[in-house]
Parts: structure tokens; C-alpha cells; sequence
């Protein structure tokens, strides 16, 4: 199978651009090479609209209406199938906050089912209500910053406001483990290792490597409902982020026969369907393939963000229903998600609630000497 991957909402570090608040991947998926195929179809349209490549952003609602027709021609002729990944930049500086504070591995005042369970999402719920912008500005500029002493005052700050903050959440429990929690994280900053500490390390926790990731489970999962290979990925070709991105691909290649584990509950760790096949950066000029899911990824980002959408063009969108695959990072996709697991879980038996109880009482012994500051 050959893939063309293409990216738009791109602000690098900067979380906060009140214009572009998403980060979007669209994903271009076909049996065949678009690049050779499709070509001299595309090379037609291209006459018709009097261009030499194809950028929606530079043709608009106006002249993309009149090549409707020859797009929907294109997708079924080539079997075109078009996946959309969505990164809330906002969001995403919480839940790393999140991450690193709260890992269970480094701060032993959290309790182990708080992290490696499901149960880490209602603590992570519980700690967005207690940001607010100028806050999380705060701990993302922290998190970035490349010197960990700086760092590591901001951090001791932020966590103290969070503390001051904690009266506000209704239940003693909540209360309590984040308390604990952030208390033990500013007693100890060192232990957390809060600040990136290379441009490297910068550009493996910004949006668009977190986004990529779901790109490339993705392309996974295309793989193996089809029973295919992956033939060619091409990626528009970006330089800052296309060494980290291929980086990302070849662990992920590398890890496809590794058993992983994660926590009762938690998503499976699967990386068996991850291509082999490396990842080509090409520039959007020279591959047919990127033209056509520029297209795709400009009307479903308009239509997404809701924005003026000429009514011909949702005709593209109505062709992918039942085709297409999204998803999303942010906290309402993690609240929607993760509500309903919950709503659906079955009554425990009396032998697993003794079982379940047993296991908090050891877990918490343990953490309570850590709060205590005996571990």
C-alpha cells in the first residue's frame, strides 16, 4: 500500500496561537503508486485551473467547487481512503504536565493505580479543572525550557498554586493524592525531570511528533485489515520535524516483535502492524500522491473548525464516510472516551473487591511512607 502524509496547524513549540489551536495530520492511503498513476489525470486538472501544482489553501472554495467531480473520479478509481488526526496544542501541554508529574515511576506519592490504570484519566480530569491559560503557559514553559534550574523553579511554583487550588475539587480522595502528589513533586524537582533538556528532546514532546505517532498506528491498522505492506510512506517534506519523524518510525519498526505491557485497562500496546518500509520526505512539489491529500486535509480541517465551506465540497467529506478513520488527542476525546469505558464496566465479584481492597491497602502503605518522606 502506499500512504502520503500531510500536516496543517503547524506552530512548533508555541501551544498557544489562538489562530491555529489544532495541529491536523491527514493521511492518504491507495493500493497503488499515485504518484505514477494518477499523474496525468491530475495533470489535467491542474491545465483546467491554469496551476502547476495543487494547493487548496491557494485555491479555495471557488476554484476547488469546479474540480469536485474530478476528485470524487480520483478516489474512485484508485480506491482512495483519507484518515484525520487531531492534536489540541492546549490540551496537549496539560496532559505532559500531567505525565511527568504524576508518572507513578518518579513520584512515588502517586498511587499506582492512579497511573497505570484507567483510573489515571479521572485524576488527569481532575487536574485540568485546576489550570488555568496563564498556569498552563507557565508549566508548558517550563517544560520546554532547557535549563533545568530555571525549570525546576518554575515547576515548584506551579505546583504550589495547584496546591492552593485543590479546595475546589469536590471529593476528600482527589483532594488528597493530588495534594500528596504535588507536594512531593515540588519537595523533590529533581526527581521528576521535568525540563527537556536538548532542542532534540524539544521536538519529541511537541504536537506534531505526538500527532505522528497516530499517524503511524494508523497506517498500522490499514495494514493489517488489508493483510498488506507498506510500499512507499511519503511525508511531506518539512525540515524540522522530518528527522524525529523518521526516528519515530524506525523504533516503531524496530519494536513490531517486542512483547509490551501497560497497565490493566489501559490501550494495548501493539506495534505488530507497524511498517518496515522507511518513511520518504518528499517536497509537495514532486509527489502527485501529497497534492491529493493536501486537498483532503484543507475541506475536513474547514469543516472541522468550522469554518466557511463551499456546500459542493462536503461531497469530498460524504465520500470518506465509512471509509475514513480520526482521531483525536484533547481532553473532551479523553472525557468521552473514558466516561463510557466506565459507565460499562461490570459489578466486581465479592472475591475481586476483596482482592481490589487488599491491593489499595499495600499500595497505599507504600505510598504513605513515601509522603512521609521514608522512601
Amino acid at each position: 500500500m502506499y500512504f502520503y502524509v500531510d500536516e496543517s496547524g503547524h506552530t512548533g513549540p508555541n501551544l498557544f496561537d489562538e489562530t491555529q489551536p489544532i495541529l491536523y495530520y491527514g493521511v492518504l492511503s491507495s493500493k497503488i503508486n499515485l504518484d505514477a498513476a494518477a499523474e496525468s489525470r491530475v495533470k489535467k486538472i491542474r491545465k483546467k485551473l491554469g496551476v502547476k501544482r495543487l494547493h487548496a489553501s491557494e485555491l479555495g472554495n471557488g476554484k476547488l467547487v469546479t474540480i469536485v467531480k474530478d476528485i470524487e473520479s480520483l478516489r474512485k478509481r484508485y480506491d482512495l481512503r483519507f484518515d484525520i488526526y487531531r492534536v489540541a496544542k492546549v490540551d496537549h501541554a496539560l496532559i505532559s504536565f500531567f505525565d511527568q508529574v504524576f508518572d507513578q515511576g518518579m513520584n512515588p506519592a502517586v498511587p499506582w493505580t492512579s497511573y497505570w490504570t484507567p483510573m489515571r484519566y479521572v485524576l488527569l480530569l481532575k487536574l485540568a479543572s485546576l489550570f488555568d491559560e496563564e498556569l498552563l503557559k507557565a508549566a508548558w514553559a517550563a517544560r520546554i525550557n532547557l535549563k533545568t534550574n530555571e525549570a525546576n523553579v518554575s515547576l515548584v511554583d506551579i505546583c504550589n498554586t495547584l496546591i492552593s487550588r485543590v479546595d475546589n475539587l469536590p471529593d476528600e480522595r482527589s483532594r488528597q493524592v493530588i495534594t500528596d502528589s504535588l507536594t512531593w513533586a515540588a519537595a523533590n524537582p529533581d526527581e521528576i525531570y521535568y525540563n527537556v533538556k536538548s532542542k532534540k528532546d524539544l521536538l519529541q514532546i511537541t504536537p506534531n511528533l505526538i500527532g505522528f505517532q497516530s499517524v503511524m498506528h494508523g497506517i498500522a491498522s490499514r495494514l493489517l485489515k488489508n493483510g498488506k505492506t507498506a510500499s512507499k510512506i511519503i511525508v511531506d517534506q518539512q525540515s524540522q520535524f522530518n528527522t524525529a519523524q523518521k526516528k519515530l518510525s524506525d523504533f516503531y519498526a524496530k519494536g513490531k516483535d517486542l512483547p509490551l505491557v501497560n497497565g490493566p485497562g489501559l490501550p494495548e500496546i501493539d506495534f505488530s502492524g507497524m511498517p518496515e518500509t522507511p518513511i520518504s520526505c518528499t517536497a509537495g512539489t514532486d509527489s502527485t500522491g501529497l497534492e491529493l491529500v493536501d486537498i483532503y486535509l484543507w475541506v475536513f480541517k474547514r469543516f472541522m473548525d468550522e469554518k466557511e465551506l463551499a456546500p459542493e465540497l462536503f461531497s469530498l467529506i460524504k465520500g470518506q464516510l465509512h471509509r475514513g478513520h480520526t482521531d483525536e488527542v484533547s481532553i473532551n476525546a479523553i472525557a468521552s472516551r473514558w466516561t463510557k469505558w466506565f459507565e460499562e464496566l461490570p459489578d466486581p465479584t465479592d472475591e475481586q473487591m476483596e482482592k481490589g481492597k487488599e491491593m489499595l491497602r499495600m499500595d497505599e502503605e507504600r505510598r504513605l511512607l513515601a509522603v512521609n518522606g521514608n522512601a
